[in-house]
């Protein structure tokens, strides 16, 4: 029997002795782990055991919080950051009832809006257009008016370069 084996028994063996001493309800787990050596990491636990439960615990007794960095927070926030960039978009929407749904809906809401925003723009901007074509035209107003309009027309169009059509 090897190392590892034996080592698998004794603590399997341990986890027996010490369940059998808890109470009815209660699951357990060990967690062995090697910094910079995520292949030599040893998980066992209880049949039943609720993962989540686990974390959760850790989160209220170990003192895992959202400061710090590990891999499963980073991945968690690319997937929410992912779903709402997505959502911007309108595009590779999530399957009805997955848990990024509610953030590709922001992202979603997001989008439309700037949508909305930017064709308020564009038809501003093509409105004060034609206004300043006629006032041109008719040769009897402010010129001032022409000037601050066709500044405003330059930065309506700064931004509108910048947004798909």
């Amino acid at each position: 029997m090897s190392a590892t084996e034996r080592f698998h028994y004794t603590a399997n063996d341990c986890l027996e002795r010490l369940a059998a001493d808890l109470w009815p309800e209660a699951k357990l787990a060990l967690v062995i782990y090697t910094p910079e050596k995520p292949e030599l990491d040893i998980v066992l636990k209880d049949s039943g055991l609720n993962v989540d439960e686990v974390v959760s615990t850790l989160r209220r007794r170990g003192g895992l919080g959202l400061d710090g960095e590990n891999i499963y927070k980073r991945l968690l926030c690319d997937a929410i950051i992912g779903a709402m960039a997505f959502g911007k978009q309108n595009n590779n929407p999530p399957p009805d009832g997955h848990w990024v749904k509610e953030f590709w809906d922001v992202g979603r809401a997001e989008g439309a809006l700037q949508e909305e925003l930017v064709q308020a723009l564009r038809l501003v901007r093509k409105e004060l257009d034609a206004c300043q074509r006629v006032i041109h035209y008719a040769r009897g107003f402010d010129p001032a008016y022409v000037s601050d309009a066709q500044a405003a027309l330059k930065v309506a169009d700064t931004v509108l370069e910048q947004t798909p059509v």
